[in-house]
């Protein structure tokens, strides 16, 4: 497998990282939480000549799954979501979509499983269940390339926020603690909102831990 590459792009009422990692010398991406314009991800990406072979949700809250329908309808390419996450894409009012403003449900072609293991568009990555943000949060781990997509799970000294349905602090904590405390030092961590991070820094500066 050739060295893996990841972009970003920003964009939408919140400010949602959308992530497309390749393989250094392809064009085709896995594309992490589409934000709220999966139009204009797939006319930018489209632009740089790259195209979507597979869109993967972290979780399923308003403002990153908001443009997963029309990315889909565009691209032709398949949507993944953790199984724990399925009944929260697939309800307005659990997802916040609703409250938001443009009530929104997706539902996912394909179900991982917690520590499932996947190989897509010849890249293979592992699926961590980290429940706490949302019942069905999970962060996708790249073991050889040392890179974590967490959603809103893990953040530059913080953490996701629970005060949405579905959330507990608590077992936010818990899963950090057990699932991605437990990786290398140097992993890089990109989270849905804000800039990058790696896993030892976290551990040494972040206070919710």
């Amino acid at each position: 497998m050739n060295e893996l590459k990841i972009g970003k792009i920003t964009l939408g009422i919140c400010q949602t990282n959308c992530y497309f990692v390749y393989e250094d010398g392809k064009k085709e991406v896995l594309l992490f939480d589409p934000a709220d314009h999966g139009d204009y991800l797939y006319n930018a990406l489209k632009e740089k000549e790259f195209s979507v072979g597979a869109i993967l949700l972290t979780h399923g809250h308003f403002d990153h799954i908001w443009g997963a329908e029309k990315l889909r309808e565009l691209s032709g390419a398949k949507l993944y979501a953790y199984e724990g996450e399925k009944e929260l894409c697939g309800d307005a009012g659990l997802n916040v979509s609703a409250q938001a403003g443009r009530a929104c449900q997706v539902v996912p072609d394909v179900l991982f499983r917690d520590g499932e293991e996947f190989t897509l568009l010849g890249i293979t990555g592992k699926v961590i269940a980290t429940p706490g943000h949302t019942g069905g949060s999970c962060c996708y781990y790249f073991e050889k390339d040392k890179i974590l997509i967490s959603g809103d799970t893990l953040f530059l000294e913080s953490v996701g926020r629970t005060d949405f349905p579905t959330g507990s602090m608590s077992t936010l904590v818990r899963s950090i603690r057990e699932k991605l405390m437990v990786l290398p030092d140097d992993v890089k961590v990109y989270p849905g909102h804000g800039p990058s991070t790696t896993i030892g820094y976290e551990r040494e500066n972040n206070s919710f831990f």
